[in-house]
């Protein structure tokens, strides 16, 4: 059975009370269960909004780098080394005094677990002035490139060296990783990610966001301020630049958990879940959000797997009941509450 028109009033009566002028301004959220398809939507976002998926644009990333290990032109464990040049390998991550940049693999990249600092979110160790986040939230429209992110990451303090067994979230991770995607495929991310995914799923409204004179997505806000910052969001590309619709994710989360973009098995993938921040966990490539039952609705395990963005913007698989979520609540200060609000759904169900 699909979703009933019961559950399609109470999903809807929640995506409403979501939106108070205050913490949210709209909301839009895909589900998708039984091979059906419903999308809801309130407030300043409608059904078929475009908005900035953020760093749920990781999990595009990480789909091209796993075309690439089904087409043999990489393996996890490559040094990250082979396939970039030496002024960006040199003093990229030195920890307690101790050179770790040729040790980093892409399994270290794709599971958070290099130890490198985040430039985007970490501060200057030396001028100690604020990160692009502080500056973002000011509504102050910083511009960079791939470069400009790689110096800003090498003079920032790194976590550990790379590691199996920890993680620490940093977008310098999938900085590189775009990188390395187009060296070995000799084309820009922008273009990688039209033929090998967006072409191939038909996705009419899901693209890389490289013009800032582009004003199709939706401004993000912070607390209540609407936030026009095109530069910046020109600027993130492979960790975080892509605009869709909630609709057109859930098309692109089915293609990736159902082996149609590529033959890696990531859902039957002996994933080595690592703790990024409670309660987030990274795998290979993908997040993981999971409740114990004490703390989860009907005292019941809930698991998503997925990613989810800094803007609010979410795109997660649950096991259990096989059902697909994506969407946003398309608020910087309170991302968080896209998370309650799967669970609210996801209750429904």
């Amino acid at each position: 059975m699909g979703i009933t028109k019961l559950q399609e009033n109470k999903i809807q009566e929640l995506i409403s009370k979501q939106v108070d002028n205050k913490n949210c301004f709209g909301t839009v959220l895909s589900i998708h269960k039984n091979n059906e398809t419903k999308t809801f939507s309130a407030g300043n976002i409608k059904k078929d909004t475009q908005f900035f998926i953020a760093s749920t644009t990781k999990l595009f990333t990480s789909a091209l780098i796993f075309q690439l290990f089904d087409e043999n032109k990489l393996d996890f464990d490559d040094y990250i080394h082979k396939y970039l040049d030496s002024q960006i390998i040199n003093n990229l991550h030195t920890y307690k005094n101790k050179d770790y940049s040729r040790e980093i693999k892409i399994k270290h990249l794709l599971s958070q677990s290099s130890g490198l600092s985040d430039y985007f979110e970490d501060k200057n160790t030396d001028t100690k002035t604020d990160s692009l986040l502080e500056d973002l939230t000011k509504g102050i429209d910083n511009i960079w490139t791939f470069e400009d992110a790689i110096i800003l990451a090498k003079k920032m303090s790194h976590k550990f060296p790379p590691s199996d067994n920890k993680a620490f979230y940093s977008d310098t991770n999938y900085q590189l990783l775009g990188k390395i995607i187009e060296n070995i495929l000799e084309n820009s991310i922008e273009n990688i990610l039209y033929n090998k995914i967006i072409e191939k799923l038909n996705l009419q409204n899901t693209y890389l966001y490289v013009n800032e004179d582009d004003d199709r997505p939706i401004d993000i806000y912070f607390k209540k301020k609407k936030l026009h910052i095109p530069k910046a969001m020109s600027s993130f590309k492979a960790d975080g630049g892509i605009v869709s619709t909630a609709d057109e994710m859930i098309i692109f989360l089915r293609a990736f958990f159902e082996n149609i973009l590529f033959e890696f098995d990531i859902k039957n993938y002996a994933h080595k879940w690592n703790r990024v921040m409670y309660p987030l966990e990274y795998g290979l490539g993908i997040m993981r959000f999971k409740l114990p039952w004490i703390l989860s609705p009907k005292f019941k395990s809930m698991e998503f797997v997925g990613h989810s963005g800094l803007s609010g913007a979410y795109a997660f698989y649950n096991p259990d009941k096989n059902v697909y979520l994506t969407g946003t609540v398309n608020q910087i200060n309170n991302p968080g509450q896209s998370f309650k609000l799967m669970l609210k759904i996801l209750n429904v169900l």
